[in-house]
This record gives structure tokens, sequence and C-alpha cells, in this order.
């Protein structure tokens, strides 16, 4: 799959620039098995790779100059029109659109002492855009990936993941938490990736379903969202109140569901809770797929859903009637992921996921809602050149 978006991703840059690129790179989406908006609490994460994601074609240009094109319509890659962008003049507010996210990549790079210069960056993408599997942080990956390699500069990926977090924190405006670049950046095949979002400590974490006869799938609800209109910024908001009304530098410094009772306000003791508890799910998870119990997750997946549905209230109808009726025709468990309001579920489904395909599906068609689209989830490896 990879291989064919390669080709198509040069032959994309070569009908708009005129030429070949000198290289491709890719940069995966993410489904996050399970730690839901922990990572801007400070908390533990455990994100795996698709084998689905953003293709960046790419070639120096004249410098101070970056061209952009895209061959997607809608959602984060928006295009066809290309974008030209003088680099002196970038500062966050400069860049609306798709374009921003990699304009603000050039723009972090820069304000960490990178000199990137001008290219010409062709773009294309198989991920489902606005279905929660991170299309911006692989959009972002893939095009820091490009420039800096293209510029010869040799930028520890850590570093990278954070410059492009920057990137879509200060310069598009989204408070998002390092996870997502990090996953694009770090993931190994067939493992997930236990993240300390404080510390930034990494380590790979076996996560091979088809070994236990199981697999991991996507449900994308195709109920749309964007970051920077759902609510979002809104519950990072709320955390950050949650924490100082408890005297701790974030959610994560709190020991337990039990210290809550110092919270006042019941909207703000469900929002802490729900980042006590997934912190510990994250960290149960991981020891559990460390003695090769995949199955032993699937528990955990639904405790998280509930969780996000019930304390953390950024559910929607459709993440709940496919988790409902995907439980309910078998699964082992399953949840919905990424921002909220919008977008996708992770489910772990047994190996004859037929019947939770057709359950799921009735549940949609009996609501007068259009079909969910199933896509497979194997843990896959992170960004890289692929010509």
């Amino acid at each position: 799959m990879t291989s064919r978006g390669a080709d198509q991703a040069a032959a994309w840059f070569r009908a708009e620039y005129g030429s070949m690129p000198e290289g491709v790179w890719h940069a995966p989406g993410r489904a996050n098995l399970i730690g839901e908006h922990t990572d801007y609490n400070d908390g533990f994460v455990l994100p795996f790779a698709l084998d689905r994601g953003t293709f960046a074609a790419a070639a120096p240009h004249e410098d101070g100059v970056l061209e952009l094109t895209s061959r997607q319509e809608g959602g984060v890659a928006a295009g066809p029109e290309p974008a030209r962008i003088e680099l002196d003049s970038l500062a966050p507010g400069t860049v609306e659109g798709w374009a921003a996210y990699p304009a603000g990549v050039v723009w972090a790079l820069r304000e960490a002492g990178y000199p990137v210069p001008g290219a010409q960056v062709a773009v294309d993408s198989d991920l489902p855009q606005g279905a929660g599997l991170s299309s911006s942080a692989a959009l972002e990956c893939a095009v820091a990936l490009a420039l800096t390699q293209l510029a010869g500069l040799d930028v520890v990926r850590q570093e990278l993941a954070g410059i492009a977090r920057r990137a879509e924190n200060d310069f598009v405006g989204v408070p998002t938490g390092i996870m997502d670049q990090s996953a694009a950046l770090l993931c190994q095949a067939g493992h997930a990736l236990l993240l300390d979002c404080r510390s930034g400590e990494a380590d790979s974490v076996p996560l091979d379903p088809a070994l236990a006869g199981l697999a991991l799938a996507i449900i994308d609800t195709r109920a749309r969202h964007a970051l920077t209109e759902s609510g979002y910024g809104a519950r990072h908001i709320e955390c950050e109140e949650a924490a100082r009304a408890l005297g701790v530098r974030t959610l994560r410094d709190v020991p337990g569901p039990d210290s809550l009772t110092a919270l006042a306000d019941p909207v703000l003791r469900r929002r802490a809770r729900h980042v006590i508890t997934e912190n510990q799910r994250v960290l149960e998870a991981a020891a559990l797929l460390r003695r090769g119990n995949v199955a032993g997750i699937g528990e955990l997946l639904n405790e998280s859903h509930a969780s996000l549905r019930d304390d953390f209230e950024i559910s929607w109808p459709e993440a709940d009637v496919a988790v409902d009726a995907a439980v309910g025709a078998g699964a082992l468990g399953a949840r919905m992921m990424g921002g909220g309001f919008g977008g996708a579920v992770i489910a772990l489904l047994p190996e004859d996921s037929a019947p939770v395909h057709e359950a799921v599906c009735a549940a949609f068609s009996h609501q007068g809602w259009p079909e969910p689209e199933f896509l497979d989830a194997p843990p896959s490896p992170s960004a890289r050149r692929l010509r």
C-alpha cells in the first residue's frame, strides 16, 4: 500500500510541478489503543502506527519559498490549489487552512534553529480525514521528515516530534499533546508505544493480535470532527482547572480517584476521574501485553469508553452505538478513539469478525445513518523515506 502511495504522490508532484521529486516520505496515522486525553495531562498513552498515512513528495526550491499542493478535498489536507508561502514572513496566524500545518512545521523548525530552505511539496493521503486517526500529525511529520532530510539535517526523532507538536500548538492553534507526533515518528511494526508524556520516555510494547487469533479494527463512524471547532480545548482547560483546585501541577500528580473528594465542582471531578483512571488503564494494558495477554485488554477498552462517555463527556451517538453493537456481537472490547465529538472507534475482534461487522452496520442502518467503514489496523512502522 505504501509503495503504491509513494508512486501516486510522485506522479502528483510531477503533474503539479513539471518534474520528479527528489524523494517521497510517509508518516502513518495512529490508533490509540488506550490512553485518551491523558497526554496533555502529563500522563501515559499507548498508541500504535497504522498502515495508512500521509505521503509528502518533495524537492528543494528557490530559497525562501515553500510551495504546497494536495490531492485531498476537505479535512486537514485540503486542495487542490497550490499554496506559495514566503518563509521569512511566517508567523502564527499568517497561514490558514490545510497549508498552516506544513507551514507551521517550517516555522517551528526555524524557531528551533534548523535552517530549513525553500521546497516544493506535494501531499497525498489515504487516511480518512476527520476520523480521529491523527491526519494532522501525519501531515506534519511527513513534511518535517522530508524537509529536514532534503536539507541534510539530522534531527533526533523525539525532538522532531516536539517540533511538529509546536507547529500544531503554537502556529495552527490546536492544544494537542505529544502523543500523535510521537506515534508517527517512534512506533515499530508489531508494537505499541508506551509513552510517558511528562518525561518523554518511550518503550515499545509487543502488540501482535494475529498471534492470539484476534484482530484490531478501526470503525470509522463517518461523524466528522475538527479539533479547532470541537470541545477539545474546553476539556484541556477543565483539566487545568481541576489540577489547580487540587494543588498539583497536572492531573498526573493526583495519586488516585479517592483524592477527588476535595473537588467541589462535580464537572471537574468527573473530568479528573477520567484522566486518573485512564492512566491506570494504560499501565495495566501495557502489563497485559508484555505478558502476551492481548485478549485481556478488551475489558479495559470497554471501561475506557464508559469513562470517556460519562466522565469526560466527549463521545457521540454513532460511537456509542458502534461500541454497544460490536461488543454485543462478540468483540472483546471497543471504545471511542481520538479527541472526541466525532471520528472512529477501535475494536478488538475475534478471528471471525463478520458478525461484528454485520451487527454494527445493522445498528447504523436502524438509526438511518450512513454505513460505517471498517479498516484493518495492524501495528505498523513509523515515518520513513520510501524512495
